[in-house]
């Protein structure tokens, strides 16, 4: 369904450049060292060391991540751990591990940062000390040496426009939805309700949002929360959740409510959670993002800077609406259900 996509042609043009870069790179180093113990291969070359941290070790989609540096750096040869604290609240541990990261000594740091702006003062003193740091998914408030990761004001807006339609495909063109969040003061769920407003107003301008509610990331609390907003809003006409942890609270409270055929649910990201509640019809569309794609390129960027290559300030791989018509083709099944790994131990 041509309509659903946002194509991925010319950020991917731009990915394969600065891989084809760093392939070069790494093999220039191989076949140039001086060593005569007869090994060719990029590991025996680079000797360099990627830290890879996400928000959160518990989410599929940071798993999934981790999938995509771990096999970046098997394809590279390059050292990479992969670390996150356990819960995407915890900024605390986050900074730690950054510091950490810095003690080590690495080459280069891919960060997936649980605030725009608390990470600010770890990142210019691994930066300081000459450590290349990639942001991903997010962007901070200070300097880094690029960006990976979804313009999530569009990809918002593409919610806020699903939502309306499947709202009028209800025979309704009036009411209030809930804004289901995760976390406040993260740059990239920020703008997603931002662009999520944005789009709704544009196409249904008379159905409003009635509240944000914030859950923590916890699906319980969200569960909650959408149960709050079915009991104390007459109108709800749907419900928009920023994030997997959202969308599976919201899942789970139309379903255990029995509203999951009247009210439709608009969510971000997937999981084994929220593919089983797009396909049983209690979450109507999934905008899905590529978060494997995240990992990879952030190390061949890391790898890239940390060689003195020049690197786009911004890459986005773009999003994709999944839902009931098109979850089984084979490009979203696999968007749907990408490789996981786990953290470094």
């Amino acid at each position: 369904m041509a309509r659903n996509r946002v194509l991925f042609s010319t950020p991917l043009l731009v990915a394969a450049a600065v891989l084809a870069l760093v392939i070069g790179l790494v093999a220039g180093r191989a076949s140039g060292g001086g060593g005569s113990t007869g090994q060719a291969g990029p590991g025996a070359a680079s000797g360099l060391r990627v830290d890879v941290i996400v928000k959160a070790t518990d989410s599929a989609f940071w798993q999934s991540m981790f999938a995509g540096a771990q096999q970046a750096g098997a394809d590279l040869g390059v050292d990479v751990g992969r670390f996150g604290p356990t819960s995407e609240t915890d900024v605390n541990e986050q900074v730690q591990l950054v510091e950490n990261s810095i003690s080590r000594g690495v080459d280069a740091i891919v960060l997936a940062a649980n605030s725009e702006s608390a990470l600010d003062k770890v990142i210019e003193r691994a930066r300081q000390a000459g450590i290349k740091v990639i942001t991903v998914d997010g962007t901070v408030t200070t300097e880094t040496e690029a960006f990976i990761g979804t313009d999530n004001l569009r990809a918002g807006e593409q919610a806020g426009q699903r939502l309306c339609e499947l709202i009028r495909a209800q025979g309704r063109t009036s009411g209030q939805v809930l804004l289901e969040n995760a976390v406040a003061g993260v740059q990239a769920l920020g703008d997603r309700a931002r662009g999520f407003r944005q789009g709704l107003a544009g196409n249904c301008p008379e159905i409003t949002v009635w509240e944000e509610r914030f859950n923590n990331n916890d699906i319980s609390t969200a569960a909650n929360q959408v149960n709050d907003a079915l009991g104390a809003v007459p109108d709800l006409a749907g419900v928009f959740a920023a994030n997997n942890m959202s969308g599976n609270g919201a899942a789970r409270a139309v379903k255990d409510t029995g509203r999951a055929a009247t009210l439709p649910v608009v969510a971000f990201d997937s999981d084994p959670q929220e593919n089983a509640a797009l396909a049983d019809g209690s979450i109507d569309a999934l905008v899905v993002q590529n978060p494997y794609f995240f990992g990879y390129q952030g190390v061949v960027e890391a790898i890239a800077a940390s060689t003195g290559a020049k690197l786009p300030r911004s890459l986005d791989p773009g999003a994709v609406i999944a839902d009931q018509g098109n979850m089984n083709s084979p490009e979203v099944r696999d968007l749907l259900n990408p490789p996981t790994a786990q953290a470094s131990r």
